[in-house]
């Protein structure tokens, strides 16, 4: 199972008035460790007054540029990204955990494939890094990227993205709409939304019948991406997806009703003994009906994995080798994964009296 391990912060960028982008530096014994794939996360725990913290961010390098780096957009009254944007600085150590995520697919030189990429505010971290990664790996591709802002100035990697266009002049076109601001053409102001889109695959038929489509940002932008890509008859399995969402404790987002769950026949209406498989040791639970696999694991005081607590990393994804478990939320998960009996522990319920839960499981 992956664990934190103590990175040095490198280098510190200001990208906007509100967002840094941070370069870790990995240690050669732990660069094995820490390779990753385009579009992949880390998790970080971070102190804060005494508090331990933990937030999942994306990658925003690309694999062949060498480099760790994420990007961190200050939210209002987030703790974390407040201490990214103010607190942080060159030399500190961080508590980092090895890249995961499924937001990804396989490249290949001998591709000639088109990407269309849907992204707003933050959720162009991931992306960049992708587009990087098809770019340089893939000569005979090109990249499509629609990039929603409030205004130019919120306009993370906008300097980068420019320079990508220059270098890949006839490979790369990236489109920037402003919902505050006028850009002197109305097909590029206002939010993403399925009438934008449609208005935009009528100038650029790509839109639609492109290889692969890549959404990342908020839930309603990607709702109206995934319905529209739908209705057009573009098959599930080219629509890659990462939600942005801010977990609010004591509050659970509407699940999407074609969200993939884990249920049991068996309904539990009491306590739950679960057996927790975590670093090679075992040890049993006991559950109450509505409390998440995560949580019982945390009060029981084992070092269960974790990031977001909100369905949209796979930070403490666990396997299921006996028993059920229903999932409230799943955004981080492939359909195969919860075939296979992976399962969110922070979003997962036991419905069966007995359950054994392997977090160790590959």
């Amino acid at each position: 199972m992956s664990r934190f391990h103590a990175l040095r912060v490198k280098h510190i960028q200001r990208e906007t008035p509100e967002a840094v982008s941070v370069e870790f530096d990995v240690p050669t014994e732990l660069k094995e460790t820490f390779k990753f794939k385009h579009g992949q996360y880390v998790a970080i725990k971070v102190d804060v007054n005494g508090d331990e913290l933990r937030r999942s961010y994306s990658i925003c390098s690309s694999p062949h540029e060498n480099k760790l780096c994420v990007a961190v957009k200050e939210i209002e009254n987030g703790r974390v990204s407040g201490y990214f944007n103010r607190e942080l600085r060159e030399g500190d150590v961080m508590e980092v955990m090895p890249p995961l995520g499924n937001f990804t697919v396989p490249l290949d030189a001998g591709n000639r494939k088109t990407y269309v990429a849907f992204a707003a505010g933050s959720g162009i971290t991931p992306i960049i890094s992708i587009l990087k990664a098809v770019l340089e790996t893939e000569p005979n591709s090109t990249f499509r990227l629609f990039y929603g802002n409030k205004e130019s100035k919120s306009v993370i990697f906008h300097k980068e993205l420019e320079e990508l266009q220059a270098r890949y002049t006839d490979r790369f076109h990236v489109h920037i709409l402003y919902s505050r601001q006028r850009s002197g053409d109305p097909l590029f102001e206002g939010r993403i939304s399925r009438e934008k889109i449609e208005a935009l695959a009528e100038k650029y038929p790509a839109v639609t019948r492109a290889d692969e489509f890549f959404l990342c940002g908020p839930k309603p932008m990607i709702e109206a991406a995934s319905d529209l890509l739908q209705a057009r008859g573009v098959a599930k399995e080219k629509v890659h997806f990462e939600l942005f969402t801010t977990a609010i404790p004591g509050e659970v987002a509407d699940a999407d009703p074609d969200t993939p769950e884990s249920k049991g026949p068996e309904e539990n209406s009491g306590i739950s003994k679960v057996l927790i498989i975590l670093d090679g040791d075992e040890t049993e639970i006991e559950i109450p009906k509505g409390t998440t696999i995560l949580d019982a694991a945390i009060d029981a005081g084992l070092d269960a994995p974790f990031a977001c607590t909100g369905g949209s990393c796979c930070t403490c994804r666990a396997k299921m080798l006996e028993g059920h478990a229903e999932m409230e939320i799943n955004y981080a998960l492939t359909d195969k994964e919860v075939a296979d009996g992976y399962i969110l522990t922070c979003q997962s319920h036991p419905t069966t009296p007995r359950m054994v839960v392997d977090f160790d499981a590959s």
